[in-house]
């Protein structure tokens, strides 16, 4: 099976989202590689746009490998680097507590900011950045909280709710930060999707076209699509719950489908 769908066959390049549509935790999902394997034999030219930053590029580029899918660094734009550009453009010499991944910590780093956490300074922390983790409690709670109560910049990398796992899913990015929202009374700015900047910095890498954006999350995989004035489709492989029935005003899938191999190989 090489031949692609008619929808597939009508774009120049495709940008993928990765947790939930690739892969599901380290389970591949069952027809992607053939998938992006027959997406490039067709001609077309492919990116992926992640906002899970418990990884940095290089270790996703490693995972895509480990899972027969070719791809270079350039081909992956995660939200922990476009945390590390902001920050880099905006916040540089500047204190950081830091909620999230060591992958996390190393981008706020290398944007040039201090990292406080676990000194004395770190409720006075000038930024507070949060990302995914499993190393949350009370104790980093209330540091972030105080910290922005004090007058800290709070930006986070995603809010998706839910990370896609095979046992089913686990508490994403924006469960942690609805914690820290509401006990500092604060919202904060988002780098990764539903923004577009993932998606428009894809677009960069990849040139002019005509772009397909393909995801598993409404909220966050179309919502950054339509923000970046793309077409979006929609696939059911990451947590279907997380998928609510479309009503006004949400972005609109061009094309839905169970998984991408199914969107990829659809007949007609």
């Amino acid at each position: 099976m090489t031949d692609i769908s008619s929808l597939l066959a009508s774009y120049d390049q495709v940008i993928l989202d990765l947790d939930g549509c690739v892969w599901v935790g380290d389970h591949i999902i069952e027809g992607s590689p053939e998938a992006i394997a027959a997406l490039r034999a067709a001609g077309k030219r492919v990116a992926f746009a992640t906002n899970n930053s418990w990884y940095p590029g290089e270790e996703q580029v490693t995972r895509l490998w480990g899972h027969g899918i070719q791809a270079s660094l350039a081909d992956v734009v995660t939200a922990g680097g476009a945390m590390q550009h902001l920050l880099a453009e905006t916040r540089a010499g500047q204190t950081a507590f830091v909620i999230g991944a060591d992958s996390l910590r190393r981008h706020v780093s290398d944007a040039g900011l201090t990292l406080v956490d676990g000194t004395d300074h770190a409720n006075h922390a000038d930024v507070v950045v949060v990302g995914g983790t499993d190393r949350f409690n009370y104790a980093v709670l209330r540091t972030a909280a105080l910290a922005v109560r004090n007058g800290a910049y709070l930006v986070a990398t995603a809010r998706d709710p839910t990370l896609p796992m095979p046992g089913g899913p686990w508490p994403g990015t924006g469960a942690i930060l609805a914690a820290v929202e509401v006990a500092s009374d604060a919202t904060a700015e988002i780098v990764g999707k539903p923004a577009g900047q993932l998606i428009e910095t894809a677009v960069d890498r990849l040139g002019d076209g005509r772009t397909l954006v393909i995801g598993d999350r409404l909220d966050s995989d179309m919502a950054a699509a339509a923000a970046a004035g793309l077409d979006g489709a929609l696939v059911f492989s990451g947590d279907a719950d997380a998928v609510p029935e479309l009503v006004d005003g949400d972005p609109r899938p061009v094309a839905t489908a169970s998984n991408l191999a199914a969107l990829v190989f659809a007949e007609g």
